[in-house]
């Protein structure tokens, strides 16, 4: 094992985080355009844990 027993975790948490917004755009943000839900969709698939992030709190900030 090249990466050892932390980049599995990490891993894991990843494709949750990618999972959570990928439904999260598909199925909550229905005001959303289609543009912009491909666009958190591609975001989400490369940079998921970090796209997560920012789109919690992206929004997070658009609820108050």
């Amino acid at each position: 094992m090249a990466f050892g027993y932390g980049s599995g975790i990490l891993g894991i948490v990843a494709l949750i985080c990618a999972i959570w917004v990928i439904y999260d755009v598909l199925a909550n943000n229905k005001k959303l355009s289609d543009g912009m839900k491909v666009l958190w969709i591609v975001l989400a698939v490369l940079f998921s844990i970090i796209t997560a992030i920012v789109y919690y709190l992206v929004s997070r900030n658009k609820l108050k």
